[in-house]
């Protein structure tokens, strides 16, 4: 089974709180902070595996979460961080975020990674709180939480060469012929009901990449049967095998047929409609593709397509047009395709614009944010040295400058969290 979409939640690990400590010897009974850091929490790094061809393993694994970093330890020694968690994906996958639609990654070769999640720093220790005049600081500081996010995966075939036309043309057909493919074959519309990869080989290190492609009907640009679903796999693709049924025995033109298709490809895509395309004429054994094949060559040449005749089933034909389809490949230059920007997660997603808030609410002033957590969570409100580390942030990082401009007074109210206090200048 093929599976070309998958979400999954994922959360990077927090880091590890500082330490509280002091330095206890025999001959040092007094002895300063010796506190260690925290380490850091792991990152979640998705990477692409070569050996991978699907996404079915995130059908049954959805939730995917980074160890802890270490709390930090005495003796200045710092916590361990943990080890980045590794997520493997099969080349061709885009990543998302299933909130926003930003683009998180756009994985296309063996050993392509990107961070979706970084995990939390660790925490200082007390041994970065002692100061002249403040020598035993009893607060140190807490690890940062980690992230966490859904993800929406979507993977997109990474061939050389797609097959399209109408369902029961032969395409199954002619990739079991020209690779070492082995797709259902049968005869009933939309026998491939997901896409099939081979390998071409043609000796002497030519070799390419086709992509049997589910057949089209009309109306697939706008989503019909699982139109958006099938022409997402085209889109990578150099060159299009646009395979006709010219014997005709479906009842259906192989002129509309062609016609049609293209009109599809078109609707979806100007960029698809566009790439180098050769018409294949099969079943070519039949006799009734005799009189149709003439047609088609007139028709078509005079619109600049390459036709050739081929037949699947005796495969005749299948060398000539192999060849031709190697040398465009040849011909074509690799370009990078444009995309979308790709979200820098060079800083770290929880940090806010502005880290705190304060506002007035029932004559009580109210203070939230990240900092406030962060600050709360490092300080001991039974220490004195912990309290005036604690009004110095609250001056430094504007807080009192804010409350200021929000009309506070000697005496009011001010809300932290669980804290309540009055403030005096």
């Amino acid at each position: 089974m093929f599976v070309d979409k998958a979400k999954i939640y994922v959360k990077s690990g927090s880091g590890g709180d500082g330490r509280v400590s002091f330095r206890r010897e025999k001959y040092v009974p007094n002895g300063g902070p010796d506190g260690g850091d925290g380490g850091d929490g792991g990152d979640i790094v998705f990477i692409v595996d070569e050996n991978m061809r699907t996404l079915m393993d995130f059908r049954y694994k959805r939730k995917h979460i980074a160890g802890n970093g270490e709390m930090g330890g005495t003796n200045n020694s710092s916590g361990k961080s943990a080890d980045d968690l590794y997520i493997k994906v099969p080349a061709g996958t885009i990543l998302r975020d299933a909130e926003t639609g930003a683009l998180l990654g756009d994985l296309k070769y063996s050993g392509d990674k990107v961070i979706v999640a970084l995990g939390g720093k660790g925490g200082k220790g007390n041994q970065h709180f002692a100061t002249p005049t403040r020598q035993a600081p009893r607060f140190a500081q807490p690890g940062e939480p980690g992230m966490e996010r859904w993800i929406e995966m979507e993977l997109k075939l990474l061939a050389d060469v797609g097959l399209v036309g109408f369902p029961n043309v032969g395409k199954s057909t002619f990739l079991s012929i020209v690779t070492s493919a082995k797709p259902k074959i049968a005869n009933y519309h939309f026998t491939t009901l997901v896409p099939n990869l081979g390998v071409v080989d043609l000796g002497s290190g030519r070799s390419f990449v086709i992509a049997d492609i589910p057949g089209l009907i009309e109306g697939a640009h706008s989503g019909v049967g699982l139109g958006h679903d099938f022409l997402r796999h085209v889109e990578r693709t150099k060159v299009l095998i646009h395979l006709l049924d010219t014997s005709g025995l479906e009842g259906r033109d192989p002129l509309e047929d062609f016609d049609k298709i293209n009109q599809e490809l078109k609707l979806y895509s100007e960029k698809l409609a566009n790439k180098p395309q050769l018409v294949a004429c099969n079943k070519m054994d039949i006799p009734a593709a005799r009189e149709n094949y003439g047609r088609i060559v007139e028709e078509l040449g005079k619109k600049g397509y390459e036709v050739y005749a081929i037949s699947a089933a005796t495969r005749d034909g299948i060398a000539p047009l192999m060849d031709r389809v190697f040398n465009l490949l040849e011909s074509i230059k690799d370009v990078e395709e444009p995309v979308e920007e790709i979200v820098d997660l060079s800083y770290h997603i929880n940090t806010e614009d502005k880290p705190f808030t304060a506002r007035k609410e029932n004559g009580v002033f109210i203070v939230e944010g990240r900092l406030i957590e962060q600050l709360l969570a490092s300080v001991n409100l039974d220490d004195n040295d912990s309290i005036k580390y604690f009004q110095k942030v609250l001056r430094k990082r504007g807080i009192v400058d804010e409350l200021r401009q929000l009309g506070v007074k000697d005496g009011d109210t001010i809300r932290m969290l669980d804290l309540e206090f009055e403030y005096f200048e």
